[in-house]
C-alpha cells in the first residue's frame, strides 16, 4: 500500500500543474517518517534518475529537486552518504538549466546539504560556485541552445525599447534600461544557491569568508542589473547573518567585524540605490548587519549608515519606508535624535547630496528629512548647517517634480519659523517661490506653500504682512478675469451655454488630453533623470490661472487666521474672498468653491465666533450652490463644511443666520442637520 503511494506521490511531484506538485510535497512530507528504509533509498534514487534525465520536462525535474531537498532536510542520514553526493551533483549540474525555477529548486538542494553536513557541501564545490558567478557576470553568448533562445528574447525585447517615437529614447537608453531589469540568466540563481549554503552552514561558514570572496559578492553590487544587485545583498545579508555575535572579546576575530568597514561602505551603497527593491534588500542586510554587533561596536559604522537608513525612513516606497522605520526603532531605540546629533555632519552632507539624485523620490524624502532637522534637532548642531542646507532646498523648489517642490517649500517655512536671522539673508530668493508654489497647478502644492508661508509670518510678523496681503487682494480681484472655458468651444449655439454643456465639450477636448503631463509610479524615473519626461519634464508646466492664484490664497487666509499679529488683514480680505467665490463663468469654479468649503471652519476657528458671525453671510450663497452642485466632491465639502459650522457657532445660531440671509435654504439645511453624524 505504501508503495502504491509512493508511485502516486512521485507521479503528482511530477505533474504539469504546480498546485498538484505543492500538494505532493504536502502529502510526502506527512508520510516520509513513516516510510521504510529500503522504500526510502528507492524513492532517493527514482528522484534522481528523473533529474539527471535530460528529456525529463522542467516540471518534472523541478518536483524531484523539491522532494529531494525534503528527504534532506527530514531523513536522518551520514552526510557523505552516495545518496548526499549524487544529490549534490546533480544539482550542481542544474544550476545552468534553462528554466529558472529548476535554478531555484536545485540551489535549496545544496542549501538544505549544508544544513545537514555543517558546510562541507560548500567546501567541496566551492570553486565551482564561485566560478559560475565570475563567469555570468557579463553577458557572454555562447553556442548552447539556451543561450540562442534568450539571445533571440533579449534581440525582440531591444526591439521593442528603441521602437518608441520619443527623440529621447535612444539605443543607448534603450540598451542601459535593458541592462538595468532583464534577467541575467544564472547569475542570479547561483548567486541564490550561494545564498542558500551560506544560511544552511551557518556559523560554520565563517572560515571561508576572505577577501576573495568578498570582492567577487561586492562586484555584484555595483553590476549594472538591479536584479543582480538585489540578490547580491541579499547574499550580504545572508553573510553577517552568520557571524551574528554578542560577545565584544569575539570581535578580533569575527571576519564581519573585521570586513566591517567595506561591508558597510557598499550597503550604504546599496541604501541609496535608485531602484526601491535594491534598497529593499541593502535595507534588511544592514539591519543584520547592524544587529549582528554589540551596541558599542556599531559605532564605527555609523557614519555611513545611520545617515542613509534616517533618509529611507521618508522613502515613497512603502516596503522601503516601513522597514527602515523599524530598523531605526531597533538600532537607535530612543536614541535616535541624540545620534543624528552626533553624526550631523555626516548626516547633513547625505541630505545635500540625496537633493542632486537623478530619482525624484530621493529628491523628495530628502528635503523632508532637512526640513525634521529644524523641528527636532538641537537648533545649536544644525545652526552652523543652515546656510548650506537653505541652498540645497532652494535648488529642489525650483525642481520639476511638483511632489519635491512641494517637500521643499514646506522644509524652507520649517528653517524660516526655526532659524529666522540665519535665513534673512536667503529671503529675497524664497520669497518668489514661495508665492510660485502658492499659485501651482497642484492644490496640494497650493496648501503646502500656505503653510510655508504662515511660517515666514510668525517668523517676521508685521515685517511681511502688508507684502502678503497685498497680493491676497490682488488675486481675489484676479477671479473675475478668469478666461471662461465657453470661449474655447466656439460651435456651441448661441445664447448662454449651461455649465453642463460646457464641461461636456471640455471633457471632449483631445487638447486637454494630448501632450500633457504624465503621471508614473516611478518605475523606470530614476533613467529619467531630472526633467527627462514622465512626472519629472519640465516642458509640460504651465503657468498659473488665475482662479489657481485665489485658491492658494484661501488656503493662505485660512492658516494666518489663528495668528493674533494677522487677523485684521484677513477680516479685511474676507469680502473680497467671497466675491471671488462667487464668479461661476469657468468650469473649475466648483475647485474653487471646494477649497473655499474646506477651509472655511478652520478659518472660522482661528478668527474666533465672535468676528466670524458677522461675516457668515457673505460666504452662505456660496456654500449652498456648492452644496447643491453636481460635482460630488465640491458638494461632500460644502456638507461637511455646513455640519462643522454648526458645531462651532451652535446649530441654532447657525439656522438663525441662514434664514436671515435666505430663507429657501432651510429645507437644504434641515436635511444636513438631520443626516449629520453625531
Amino acid at each position: 500500500m505504501i508503495e502504491v503511494d509512493i508511485e502516486t506521490i512521485v507521479k503528482s511531484l511530477c505533474a504539469s500543474q504546480k498546485l498538484e506538485r505543492d500538494r505532493a510535497i504536502a502529502d510526502l512530507s506527512g508520510k516520509l517518517k513513516s516510510i521504510p528504509p529500503e522504500l526510502i533509498q528507492s524513492l532517493q534514487k527514482l528522484l534522481l534518475n528523473i533529474a539527471n534525465d535530460l528529456d525529463s520536462p522542467w516540471e518534472s525535474k523541478h518536483g524531484s529537486f523539491l522532494g529531494v531537498k525534503l528527504i534532506i532536510c527530514t531523513v536522518e542520514s551520514e552526510p557523505e552518504s552516495p545518496f548526499h553526493i549524487e544529490a549534490r551533483e546533480t544539482s550542481l549540474k542544474a544550476l545552468t538549466h534553462p528554466e529558472v525555477r529548476v535554478r531555484q529548486a536545485s540551489g535549496e538542494v545544496l542549501g538544505a546539504l549544508c544544513h545537514v553536513d555543517g558546510g562541507a557541501t560548500y567546501a567541496s564545490c566551492r570553486m565551482q560556485i564561485l566560478e559560475m558567478v565570475k563567469n555570468n557576470l557579463e553577458r557572454q553568448v555562447t553556442e548552447d541552445e539556451a543561450s540562442r533562445i534568450e539571445h533571440e528574447s533579449t534581440r525582440q525585447l531591444m526591439e521593442k525599447l528603441t521602437s518608441g517615437s520619443r527623440e529621447r529614447r535612444n539605443s543607448g537608453d534603450a540598451a542601459q534600461i535593458f541592462h538595468d531589469t532583464a534577467g541575467w540568466r544564472n547569475l542570479e540563481t547561483t548567486m541564490k544557491a550561494l545564498e542558500h549554503m551560506i544560511i544552511g552552514s551557518g556559523l560554520k561558514f565563517l572560515p571561508y569568508i576572505d577577501q576573495d570572496l568578498l570582492d567577487l559578492i561586492f562586484t555584484t553590487l555595483t553590476h549594472t542589473n538591479r536584479f543582480v544587485r538585489e540578490t547580491g545583498f541579499s547574499v550580504c545579508g545572508a553573510l553577517v547573518s552568520c557571524g551574528s555575535t554578542e560577545a565584544e572579546e569575539l570581535l578580533d576575530t569575527n571576519p564581519i567585524f573585521t570586513y566591517g568597514e567595506q561591508l558597510s561602505r557598499h550597503l550604504g551603497t546599496g541604501l541609496a540605490d535608485n531602484w526601491s527593491q535594491v534598497r529593499l534588500a541593502s535595507s534588511v542586510a544592514s539591519r543584520k548587519f547592524l544587529m549582528s554587533l554589540p551596541p558599542m561596536a556599531r559605532e564605527k559604522f555609523y557614519p555611513v549608515l545611520l545617515p542613509r537608513l534616517c533618509l529611507n525612513r521618508y522613502y515613497v516606497a512603502e516596503g522601503v519606508r516601513l522597514h527602515s522605520q523599524e530598523t531605526w526603532r531597533q538600532v537607535a531605540g530612543s536614541n535616535g535624535k541624540l545620534l543624528v546629533e552626533k553624526y550631523i555632519d555626516s548626516v547633513v552632507a547625505y541630505y545635500i547630496e540625496a537633493t542632486e539624485a537623478d530619482n525624484h523620490a530621493v529628491r523628495e524624502a530628502a528635503c523632508a528629512c532637512i526640513a525634521e532637522l529644524a523641528l527636532k534637532i538641537s537648533k545649536a548642531d544644525v545652526r552652523k548647517h543652515v546656510a548650506d542646507l537653505l541652498q540645497a532646498l532652494t535648488v529642489c523648489f525650483n525642481d520639476d517634480s511638483w511632489p519635491v517642490r512641494d517637500a521643499a517649500c514646506v522644509a524652507c517655512g520649517n528653517f524660516v519659523l526655526c532659524f529666522p536671522e540665519e535665513s534673512q539673508g536667503t529671503m529675497e530668493h524664497l520669497y518668489p517661490l514661495f508665492f510660485t508654489n502658492l499659485e501651482d497647478s497642484i492644490p496640494s502644492v497650493r496648501q503646502g506653500a500656505s503653510v510655508a508661508i504662515a511660517n515666514v509670518v510668525r517668523a517676521y510678523g508685521k515685517d511681511v504682512l502688508p507684502m502678503v496681503f497685498e497680493k491676497m487682494k490682488e488675486a481675489f480681484k484676479g477671479v473675475e478675469n478668469q478666461p471662461s472655458e465657453s470661449e474655447r468651444y466656439g460651435d456651441l449655439e448661441s445664447g448662454a451655454a449651461t455649465y453642463g454643456v460646457v464641461k461636456r465639450k471640455r471633457d471632449n477636448d483631445m487638447d486637454l488630453h494630448t501632450n500633457n503631463e504624465m503621471y508614473s509610479c516611478g518605475s523606470l524615473a530614476p533613467k529619467m533623470g531630472r526633467g527627462g519626461g514622465g512626472c519629472s519634464d519640465c516642458k509640460f508646466r504651465r503657468p498659473p490661472l488665475l482662479w489657481e492664484k485665489a485658491d492658494g490664497f484661501i488656503y493662505l487666509a485660512s492658516e494666518l487666521a489663528g495668528m493674533q499679529v494677522a487677523t485684521q488683514g484677513v477680516i479685511d480680505s474676507l469680502r473680497l474672498m467671497a466675491e471671488a467665490a462667487q464668479h461661476k463663468h469657468y468650469t473649475a469654479h466648483v475647485t474653487l468653491l471646494e477649497t473655499l468649503c474646506k477651509t472655511l471652519p478652520h478659518l472660522a476657528k482661528g478668527l474666533t465666533k465672535r468676528i466670524f458671525k458677522s461675516h457668515l453671510h457673505l460666504f452662505l450663497d456660496s456654500i449652498f450652490y456648492a452644496l447643491e452642485c453636481e460635482n460630488a466632491l465640491t458638494s461632500s465639502a460644502a456638507s461637511q463644511c455646513i455640519t462643522q459650522l454648526a458645531q462651532f457657532l451652535g446649530p441654532n445660531i447657525l439656522r438663525g443666520r441662514v434664514e436671515e440671509h435666505n430663507p429657501s435654504y432651510l429645507k437644504a439645511l434641515d436635511a444636513i442637520s438631520f443626516t449629520a453624524p453625531l
